[in-house]
């Protein structure tokens, strides 16, 4: 029983340990004062890139679907803007069809049908290969843009060493429940602490798929590799954000994080889709993670500690976990110091959220650690034992085929003249973040 009580002393502190160097490097590094910025002047419409946006999607909500076409309309870039909005075999596509209408007239929308349900990663590609933009910006259909998103991913891609680019994501549906809050806040800080720390050194190691810009010379070289992922030889669709980021790293670009470019896109409002959600992105994260170890050697010594403190310490979190409830069991006895260790290491990173966001609102993130014990960490477990499934959890849909099939597009939406143009996006969220910075 002294061995029990040991061991669960010696895994809490070892986790307590590599959590307090790594989170402290990495708020070092994460500084406002450390991440770069761009210049505000990009000069005239000749000298900025032509850029084409790609919007999958499948089965959405046409009042979403309208907010983000309405947020990519009303964006302030000079530059040459297309926009590719690819439907993949949606069940409702009479539903969506008046939003696809609403933008026939407007020759920067160009709208491909899929014929059959392909995947989100396929979908893309029809639209790339139809594109030819200097830039491509990846667009999720629930997500909404604020007005300069386009024009500062942009100005960032000037530099021609940098491959991708990622802004900031906010909860455009934080306020609908304490989830929703939740997640909100765990976006602010995988942004401006991972995110920021990881741009420091031009190696953001997943550029997400809500609004993320990637550079047409280089998807030009990957877009097979993209294409054409297999794990155990089975095709994989998800984490296709994380994976075309790793290939962009793999090929010697860089990739950034824009901090003032700001997305809200929408996040699951009930459990059950949230876990669906973390586990298809646990899958995807363990599988990238195994293509990024060979990158590590010619990156800096930081994404290094980046790597074992995102895999380790949620090892050792699960490893304290496990041996204080034996130790309860067993002994009857409250593993007192893995209980004081855990609170501690909470109560310490809220405040420093809460004080680099300005935003008492933090002090609530705590609520996030049992969530991630007791939920997260087996999620996790699990997705680690059945890495080789690739079902996506969530696009199931009795009225769409969801079998995969060869991409044959129908071509764009008939021009039908409609007066029912949508309304404007509530951009509470977009406002609500950029005060906060």
């Amino acid at each position: 029983m002294n061995l029990l009580a040991t061991t669960s002393t010696v895994v809490v502190s070892s986790y307590a340990l590599l959590s307090a160097v790594y989170k402290s490097v990495q708020a070092f590094h994460a500084s406002p004062t450390r991440v770069s910025s761009v210049s505000s002047d990009g000069g005239g419409p000749e000298s900025m890139p032509s850029v084409d946006v790609i919007v999958p999607c499948f089965n959405e909500d046409p009042r979403t679907l309208s907010a983000c076409l309405e947020s990519i309309a009303s964006q302030d870039y000079v530059g040459q803007l297309r926009v590719y909005v690819v439907d993949d075999g949606s069940g409702n596509r009479e539903d969506v069809a008046p939003v696809h209408h609403a933008y026939a007239y407007d020759s920067r929308f160009n709208f491909i049908l899929l014929r059959k349900n392909v995947g989100k990663r396929k979908a893309q590609i029809a639209a790339i290969r139809r594109s030819s933009g200097d830039l491509v910006l990846n667009v999720d259909s629930d997500t909404i843009l604020a007005t300069d998103v386009v024009r500062k991913l942009a100005l960032r891609m000037q530099d021609n060493e940098i491959g991708a680019a990622m802004g900031q994501l906010t909860a455009s549906n934080r306020s609908a429940t304490w989830l929703t809050r939740l997640i909100d806040m765990e976006y602010w800080l995988a942004c401006n602490e991972e995110r920021a720390a990881q741009a420091r050194f031009g190696a953001v190691m997943c550029c997400c798929g809500p609004c993320a810009m990637y550079r047409r010379s280089a998807l030009d070289l990957l877009l097979d590799q993209y294409e054409a992922q297999f794990f155990r030889g089975k095709p994989s669709d998800f984490g296709e954000d994380r994976h075309l980021t790793i290939l962009m790293l793999k090929a010697g670009f860089r990739t950034e994080y824009v901090p003032d470019a700001y997305a809200a896109t929408v996040v699951p409002d009930r459990v059950g889709p949230y876990l669906r959600q973390q586990l298809r992105w646990a899958r995807s994260t363990f599988r990238d993670t195994l293509l990024a170890l060979r990158l590590l050697p010619r990156l800096d010594r930081y994404l290094t500690l980046d790597v074992i403190g995102q895999n380790v310490g949620p090892l050792l979190l699960a490893l304290s976990v496990v041996t204080g409830i034996a130790q309860l069991a067993l002994t009857a006895t409250v593993p007192w110091w893995t209980v004081l260790i855990v609170a501690s290491m909470t109560m310490v990173r809220c405040g420093v959220a809460a004080l680099r966001a300005r935003q008492l609102r933090f002090f609530a993130f705590a609520l996030h650690t049992p969530i991630n014990i007791f939920l997260l960490l087996p999620v996790k477990a699990y997705a680690l034992c059945t890495l080789s499934n690739s079902d996506w959890l969530s696009r199931k849909s009795a009225k769409a085929e969801s079998q995969p099939d060869p991409i044959r597009p129908s071509g764009s939406a008939v021009p039908i003249r409609s007066s029912c143009r949508p309304t404007s996006s509530d951009t509470t969220a977009l406002a609500a973040a950029s005060d906060a910075d």
